[in-house]
Formats: C-alpha cells, structure tokens, sequence
C-alpha cells in the first residue's frame, strides 16, 4: 500500500471513531411521553448488548413493571439461569426529572434505606414504544446497554429489524446484541 492509500485508510478510520464518539456524546432520542399504566406490565426481552449483571441469565428472561400510587414503579426481573434456577431481583424505578419526559426514568435495585445515594440509581430511557405499547427497546445514555422487550415471547423480524436500525442511529453498537431464549423458541 502506498503512502497516499495509507493516509486515506487512517483518515477514514479517524472519520469513523470521530463519528461514533459524537453519538454517544448526544442525548438519546427518547419517546416525547409514556402512559406509564399502559407501560406496566410483564416485558420479555428479546435482546440485550451483554452486561455483567445478566451474565448468568441464559434465557426466559423476563420484567414486570407495576405502578405503585406513589408514581413510583416495582421492578421484577426475572431469567432462567445455566444450573434451571430462577432469580429474581427487585427493584424501583421512579421518574428521573420532572423537567423532563416520563420516558427517562432511573431505576435502582440496591435496598430502600440507599435511595439517598444518587450512585445507587442507574438510568432507563423509552427509545421507542409500540403504538400499542406491544415493544418496546430501553437504553442509557452512555450506550452500554440497550434491550428490546416485547410483550409475547417473541417479535416479528422486521420489527426487531427496524428497532436495531434505530439502536445503531441513536449510537448503540448494535451488532453486538445478543438474542434471548424464550420458552417455546
């Protein structure tokens, strides 16, 4: 390779991590409102970008959402681990800033008496929502972790297209998502 296809390779990679650094640097492009009653509910995922925290979970991996009267939300996530054991952890989500949409919400699984602790709370952002709140895909800010849920175990293949397309413009690295097994897949 001569010097002048050498600079236009580094270039075009500088290019491309310049490009990526700037989608990871802006907002996530959230749903502009969320009827949270209608969000509430059991969730299955679909996919997920892997995390440590899921490490263990090899499929049926589950969420349930229930509003509780103080706005607040109880988080039940479940999944099936290697040995066929289920866990379980709980939690609470809450809205993240009033100032802001309902669909960016914090959500933490530490116990109750460390709410006080703003590192205890982790971020949820509603990317995109079903029309009737039958999909949906969940994200953070900085990009490390992306799911997209569904209220069936499964999800139509253009629609899961559609929704890693919008991962992958929002900034996510999207061919790193990872299917989930569901019962009866």
């Amino acid at each position: 390779m001569n010097k002048k296809h050498a600079a236009i390779v580094v270039a075009s990679f500088v290019l491309l991590a310049a490009t990526i650094a700037r989608a990871a640097k802006r907002p996530l492009q959230v749903m502009p409102s969320v009827d949270l009653t209608r969000y509430a509910g059991k969730w299955y995922e679909i996919a997920r970008l892997p995390n440590s925290f899921q490490k263990k979970c090899v499929g049926e991996v589950t969420a349930n959402y229930t509003l509780k009267p103080d706005r607040e939300i109880a988080v039940a996530n479940r999944c099936r681990e290697a040995n066929g054991k289920i866990a379980e952890a709980k939690g609470t989500a809450r809205r993240a800033d009033k100032n802001k949409p309902n669909s960016i919400l914090e959500v933490r699984f530490a116990p109750s008496f460390l709410a006080f602790l703003p590192f205890v709370w982790g971020d949820y952002q509603i990317i995109a929502l079903g029309d009737a709140y039958s999909h949906a895909m969940v994200g953070t800010p900085d990009r490390k972790y992306l799911w997209i849920l569904s209220r069936t175990p499964q999800l139509d293949e253009a629609i899961y297209g559609r929704l890693v397309a919008e991962a992958k413009e929002q900034g996510f690295e999207a061919s790193r998502l990872q299917k989930t097994r569901q019962a009866g897949s």
